[in-house]
């Protein structure tokens, strides 16, 4: 089979490359290596790298046809389950959670690809099933499917991300065809299902959580009781934010009371990320980065509408999808939204496979784009 990237000058023009994708993605990178580097110094040059590997790799993927790549979609899928089987046996313990594979040189997050890895792969499963999207079959094939890399990076621990790649997947269906009718009854079930949920897991010797899973919960219910222990990450980080009034104090401030010079915030260059630009950059500086981000998602979308095939649409709106999701997530956490769960920044927070992983997925959408519906 060959590839069309060898005979690209035939095959694309330049004029369909999204430049302006390209600069929105670039803008909010350099954002992200100035403001990690003021969390902390010491991995701004991990940053910088995750960037410059990322690009590279966007570069190339965005010359391979993405229709090429999800023809490979069962072996991705069983690359994904190894990757996260490995994590499982070999993988290396962090503060509590094993999540991570030393690979020698860099150690490696799975989960971070298994988003990746998911929307190809649905992108391709549910193009092959355009007509029966809404058959029993399918829907319970797609949830079967899904099913090994939730439990898989659940029992990492990692609740982040399983409730991402679950939010991930639902949307994925949406955009699929799935019927309003279906998703009518589904929420019908599944919002006080899990209003039940809420109330069991807040209960003493509940069995569904782990305890500091359930003290995140508590919390962020009741902040006040918890203030010295599991809210005290979230109360600062809302205070940071709320210090930073219009312009903030100032980017990479040497003031004792900032929540970085003070240890108000553990990690603060990857969850709390958001913490240190409203601190540092003022609402001001919260508002371009959000809008950095809404513009690349809807850039993603844009190009998916003009896609060729079901295939295209589904990765740009799967890309556009996981960007939008794990902002919110995000911004949520530091903003005392959702409870306290650990999940990157795209593009911004530090994180070497999460960077690499999220260019990764621009590039497709870039192929996408490279191959409009006008040339069908």
């Amino acid at each position: 089979m060959k590839l069309h990237f060898l005979n690209i000058r035939q095959r694309y023009h330049l004029k369909d490359y999204k430049f302006g994708l390209v600069a929105l993605v670039t803008a909010i990178s350099i954002i992200g290596i100035f403001v990690v580097g003021s969390a902390q110094a010491s991995v701004q040059g991990k940053q910088i790298a995750g960037v410059v590997f990322g690009a590279i790799a966007m570069l190339v993927i965005s010359m391979i046809d993405y229709k090429w790549v999800l023809n490979w979609y069962w072996p991705l899928y069983g690359i994904n389950i190894v990757l996260l089987l490995a994590v499982l046996f070999f993988g290396e313990n962090i503060n509590g959670a094993t999540r991570w594979l030393d690979l020698g040189f860099v150690q490696f997050q799975p989960s971070d690809l298994t988003k990746l890895i998911t929307i190809l792969f649905f992108a391709k499963f549910l193009m092959e099933r355009e007509q029966e999207v809404n058959n029993k079959k399918t829907i319970i094939q797609a949830a079967a499917l899904i099913l090994p890399s939730l439990i898989l990076i659940y029992k990492q621990p990692n609740l982040s991300n399983t409730i991402c790649l679950a939010a991930l997947f639902c949307i994925m269906l949406y955009l699929g065809g799935l019927s309003y009718k279906f998703i009518g009854t589904v929420l019908a079930i599944v919002i006080p299902v899990s209003a039940l949920f809420l109330a069991v897991v807040v209960q003493p010797n509940q069995p569904f959580l782990k305890g500091y899973q359930q003290k995140r919960i508590l919390a962020w219910l009741e902040p006040e009781k918890y203030a010295t222990d599991e809210a005290y990450q979230q109360i600062n980080s809302v205070m940071a934010i709320g210090s930073g009034m219009l312009t903030g104090k100032g980017y990479n401030n040497n003031t004792t009371t900032s929540v970085k010079n003070g240890n108000f915030i553990s990690e603060p260059q990857t969850d709390f990320i958001f913490a240190i630009i409203g601190e540092e950059l003022g609402f001001v500086g919260c508002c371009v980065v959000i809008i950095l981000l809404l513009l690349i998602v809807i850039e993603c979308i844009l190009i998916g509408v003009k896609a060729k095939d079901t295939g295209g649409k589904l990765i740009c709106g799967g890309v556009a999808a996981l960007i939008g999701v794990q902002t919110f997530i995000n911004i949520s956490v530091a903003t005392q939204i959702f409870p306290n769960t650990g999940i990157s920044l795209p593009f911004v927070s530090s994180g070497l496979t999460s960077i690499v992983c999220f260019y990764m997925g621009i590039g497709f959408v870039l192929n996408v784009g490279l191959q409009p519906n006008k040339y069908q």
